[in-house]
């Protein structure tokens, strides 16, 4: 989708950074994955390197915010079910839920290998403490779709379509979509999507409220880029530890949400970012956040 990662990749020897384009602009990393023909269905070493890059865009202080989006015209068709053996990460039952890389599967592989594979990438994404915006811009299924909806803001090619696929596999849900769907949207529409697998267009997941919002298909990297230039010149620390708020706020009680909200405010006012902001109000003019 964009041309900038392209670039970055291009230097590296790494396979890997083929297929996961990686590149920082004006403080945004775009993420890319970059396997149109494959609609780029996820292999566990590029899941590993996304892992990798969503922990890296936290901890580095020239990354303000994040863009995830793909090549082609697919999103993402979720896990990849017809790779080969993983080169890195973990091994056991990689490919598909009762396939074992090698050997006899035996009780708890199912498990561990969503554990450890689908549900540490979802958890990447909900963990990393710069905002993230999905850019989708084509059918995002499965896995694809959570890691979609996993983001903080979505934005949507008005060509994409997202599809919970594993009632046609005659699977259960993974990769943290029974836990992501019904706070998006309530239980009972997460069921609808979940117990049919129909195709959602672009424009019902908006209306549902699993999208941001729908640009058409060529106005998708230059709306994607305005947002998160925006998010890039915002207070990072209060969006990060509102991100955090907000993610846990469904998981608690009112007073344990309102302790932590009280104890995100007191970290929060040690920033420099917070003091310019309360100086630009009282100095009556437009706050310069750098970040920190």
């Amino acid at each position: 989708m964009t041309s900038s990662p392209e670039k970055s990749a291009a230097k590296s020897a790494d396979p890997v950074d083929s297929l996961v384009l990686h590149a920082t602009d004006n403080h945004v990393a775009w993420i890319t994955l970059n396997r149109p023909e494959a609609l780029n269905a996820i292999t566990p070493d590029q899941r590993e390197r996304l892992i990798q890059h969503l922990s890296h865009a936290s901890c580095d202080p020239g990354v303000r915010a994040v863009v995830i989006t793909a090549t082609g015209r697919g999103f993402c068709a979720g896990a990849d079910l017809r790779g080969g053996p993983p080169t890195g990460g973990p091994q056991a039952g990689e490919r598909v839920a009762g396939e074992q890389v090698a050997g006899e599967r035996v009780a708890g592989d199912v498990a561990r290998m969503i554990r450890l594979g689908a549900q540490r990438l979802i958890g990447a994404v909900l963990d990393c403490e710069k905002p993230v915006i999905a850019a989708v811009n084509g059918t995002a299924a499965g896995l694809g779709a959570h890691l979609a909806l996993a983001c903080d803001l979505v934005l949507a090619a008005d060509s994409a379509k997202f599809i919970e696929v594993f009632v046609r596999r005659g699977l259960v849900p993974d990769g943290g979509g029974a836990y992501l769907l019904p706070r998006l949207i309530g239980p009972q529409r997460a069921k609808e999507l979940m117990f049919f697998g129909d195709a959602l267009t672009a424009a019902d997941a908006a209306r549902l409220g699993l999208v941001n919002r729908v640009v058409p298909a060529d106005d998708l990297e230059k709306t994607a880029r305005d947002w998160a230039e925006r998010l890039a010149t915002g207070p990072t620390r209060a969006l990060a530890l509102t991100k955090q708020l907000v993610n846990a706020s469904l998981d608690t009680d009112r007073t344990t949400a309102f302790a932590a909200e009280a104890a995100a405010q007191e970290i929060n006012m040690t920033t420099a970012d917070a003091n310019e902001g309360v100086a630009a109000f009282t100095e009556r003019r437009p706050p310069h956040y750098r970040g920190h």
